[in-house]
């Protein structure tokens, strides 16, 4: 089972833009409920991509820099990381197909 493991400041250039596979940053935020209602759907999306593909969070305020580096001005954003580089990036809530799908977007990218 594929965890959904907190990012910030300390660890994500190593494990966000040095990934060896890509990755999806859901910046979010403990006040934001379209974000708490985006958590469930998104360790459903870890699960069924694991080996494929990294899922990380990013608390916006705990991790402002970054958020600000990446352009987040709303919350959840979803952005997609392929070989260090931004490639896609979604804001708002999306249902687990969705998702899916632009996640199969990057991996066949």
């Amino acid at each position: 089972m594929s965890e959904v493991a907190a990012v910030g400041t300390g660890n994500f250039e190593s494990e966000v833009v040095q990934s060896g596979q890509p990755v999806v940053v859901d910046f979010w935020a403990e006040w934001c409920q379209p974000c708490k209602m985006l958590s469930p759907v998104l360790d459903k999306v870890a699960q069924r991509f694991t080996g494929q593909l990294k899922v990380v969070k990013c608390n916006v305020d705990e991790n402002q820099d970054i958020a600000m580096k990446y352009g987040v001005m709303s919350i959840p954003n979803l952005i997609f990381f392929k070989n260090g580089q931004v490639v896609n990036q979604a804001v708002g809530y999306m249902n687990e197909n969705q998702l899916a799908a632009k996640v199969d977007e990057v991996l066949s990218s």
